[in-house]
């Protein structure tokens, strides 16, 4: 097979004529300059992630050792602190490579299944949490049977979509990219050990439980929530790059080559990203939510609704998961990257099929069912060696098993996206098959048939109206 450079000449000289497959042996894919307020903004974040992560590595440092030395004098037992956590963060390691491999080999299975799972899970740790009865673990597990509950609900009300984010998802997933479970199973294991750093660090903190590590074990946990998402979003910069290529001009390209190029050039949009979409994504998902229980009703607490879901689509617009697509390919902005994204999915008639993709929600509710068995585990192991441990070894736990459960899910989650933004770029392109036009017709027809029907509440206000 010939070798060749993946430049802007042949990536049109493909698209135009070409129906082989090439293999990508060199970098670049067709790359845009960054503006200077651009380059300034990745240049910063980048700047940020470097100092937190010495300073956090430095506090953990310290931390443990301090929490070592006095842990006598504050009554903490290190032997019965530490193995459940580090055993939780073990199990979830193991259990998330088995998911990815179950979501590689058969991606419908695993979608419904993570959907059922995900709340007997949620509702299992906060059983554990009520058998704890602790102020704190009360209170907690009420809570995570509510979430239950709810997750509960949401997968009744999304059933009918199954079938379609099963196919989606079977469709842009197949034949994954060459070494893909390699990256994914390195890069759960790096977040295992980074988990497993930063748990001393919170240990040593717990040692001593002043107000100020209280404060120290905050920030431990935000600067994992940072360094999780940035580890699962360079896997979704990566493999979206290849897939994209894959589905957009029909070329293969090297695995290690796109890694390569977005640790070297795409660090930046990555820690930008990695702050953003969850931050943006969680507003968007509490307007869609509001906007669903307030409906088309005018009462004084949803006044503010509308106002609310303006506000978070803009906000969507700018910081969004498809943008990472566009990061790899085109090495654009992260902000630039998500505009461009969003604007092309409505120029191709797709937002209401992006605003029901079910993909994300896979993901969420994979993770949540992960973090719940990692804190069923430690839990566990913790209520039966030292209760007065249990509640935060399974809080911690919990945590540390849904990041790592994310990053095991991140390359169906490339997948996905590739497949829609190459569509959206190009919906005639015979590479595609009939899956999105029969979907968005069928979304088109639903729509048309909810503005044709009557609704209730306005024909009982005719009916009672004085003629």
């Amino acid at each position: 097979m010939r070798k060749q450079s993946f430049n802007i000449t042949t990536i049109q000289e493909q698209r135009a004529s070409s129906t082989a497959t090439n293999t990508v042996q060199e970098s670049s894919s067709p790359r845009i300059e960054a503006t200077v307020a651009g380059q300034f903004l990745r240049k910063l974040f980048q700047f940020l992630f470097y100092l937190h992560f010495i300073l956090i590595a430095v506090l953990t440092i310290f931390l443990a050792i301090r929490g070592v030395v006095l842990s006598g004098k504050h009554h903490f037992q290190p032997k019965k602190w530490y193995p459940p956590l580090l055993a939780s963060a073990a199990s979830a390691g193991i259990l998330s490579l088995a998911w990815q491999w179950m979501t590689q080999s058969k991606p419908s299975k695993a979608m419904r299944i993570c959907f059922w799972l995900g709340p007997l899970m949620t509702c299992a740790f906060g059983i554990l949490l009520l058998v704890i009865n602790s102020a704190a673990s009360l209170s907690t597990g009420a809570v995570a049977i509510i979430a239950g509950v709810i997750q509960s609900i949401y997968t009744c009300w999304v059933n009918p979509r199954f079938e379609y984010a099963g196919k989606i998802l079977s469709v842009s997933a197949a034949f994954p990219p060459a070494r893909t479970a390699i990256l994914v199973t390195l890069s759960i294991i790096l977040s295992a050990v980074y988990s497993s750093f930063l748990v001393s660090g919170i240990g040593g903190a717990t040692a001593i439980g002043t107000t100020l590590d209280i404060l120290f074990i905050a920030v431990i946990l935000l600067s994992l929530a940072w360094s999780m998402h940035v580890i699962k979003n360079v896997l979704l910069v990566t493999i979206s790059r290849v897939r994209y290529i894959h589905f957009a001009y029909g070329a293969d390209m090297e695995t290690e080559i796109a890694f390569r190029d977005t640790i070297k050039y795409l660090m930046g949009s990555v820690y930008i990203g990695s702050v953003f979409v969850p931050i943006f994504g969680s507003i968007w998902g509490s307007a869609r939510t509001i906007n669903a229980i307030a409906g088309e009703r005018d009462e004084f607490l949803f006044s503010c609704a509308d106002c609310y879901s303006a506000v978070a689509s803009t906000l969507a617009a700018h910081g969004n998961r498809w943008g990472f697509v566009h990061v790899g390919v085109y090495n654009k902005g992260f902000i630039q990257a998500s505009v461009d994204t969003w604007e092309m999915f409505k120029r191709a008639g797709m937002e209401t099929l992006i605003n029901s993709d079910l993909t994300g929600a896979f993901c969420f509710f994979s993770g949540v069912a992960g973090g719940a068995v990692s804190a069923l585990v430690g839990g566990t192991w913790a209520l039966a060696v030292h209760k007065s441990y249990a509640t935060e070894v399974s809080i911690y736990a919990f945590l540390i098993g849904y990041f790592m459960f994310r990053t095991a899910t991140a390359w169906p989650l490339a997948c996905v996206s590739a497949y829609y933004v190459a569509y959206a770029e190009n919906p005639l392109h015979p590479r595609f098959d009939s899956t999105i036009p029969a979907r968005i017709q069928e979304l088109q027809r639903y729509q048309n048939e909810q503005i044709a029907s009557p609704d209730p509440a306005q024909l009982w206000e005719q009916y009672q109206a004085p003629e």
